[in-house]
């Protein structure tokens, strides 16, 4: 089963759980310091929740499509590749609490997309070493900026 995720930067983690809790009546499949995610079923959503600054108003991070396999990841890189779009790989990458295979791309308002897979748990949040930002997964770094050229669009 593949779902959307939605990652946002928030300001209390603590409130924002509370209140995605009582909204999607569920609780967090992980919750650790600074971070938590809600795996819900209906909508079939991932939500991620990654604790930013005090008082900042809450912000997209990043959007992103789990599937289960990391062959659905390889499909993804190579269907997005044969469209036209600049793709980002990582492979065995720590981020979000959990060992990842992904591949990024950027929309045209230069908005991060993931198409990943969880192939473990780990014990930090990690950060992958080619993206920069707030975020484990912030992919807002020069790297992925110029893999991703402005204006090129994201299928799925």
């Amino acid at each position: 089963m593949s779902r959307a995720q939605l990652a946002l930067n928030v300001a209390d983690l603590e409130a924002s759980v509370t209140f995605y809790s009582k909204l999607f009546g569920v609780e967090p499949a992980k919750q650790r310091p600074g971070y938590a995610n809600f795996a819900i079923t209906a909508p079939p959503l991932k939500l991620v929740l990654i604790e930013g600054e005090p008082g900042q108003e809450t912000r997209l991070d990043h959007l992103g499509v789990e599937v289960d396999t990391a062959e659905e990841v390889a499909a993804a890189t190579n269907r997005l590749k044969g469209a036209g779009l600049a793709t980002f790989e990582e492979n065995d990458t720590s981020c979000c609490y959990a060992l990842q295979d992904k591949v990024w791309v950027h929309g045209p308002g230069k908005e991060p997309w993931e198409v990943y897979v969880v192939k473990a748990d780990a014990d930090q949040m990690g950060k992958s070493a080619t993206l920069e930002g707030e975020g484990c997964c912030a992919a807002q770094s020069e790297t992925v900026e110029a893999a991703v050229p402005a204006g090129c669009a994201c299928g799925s």
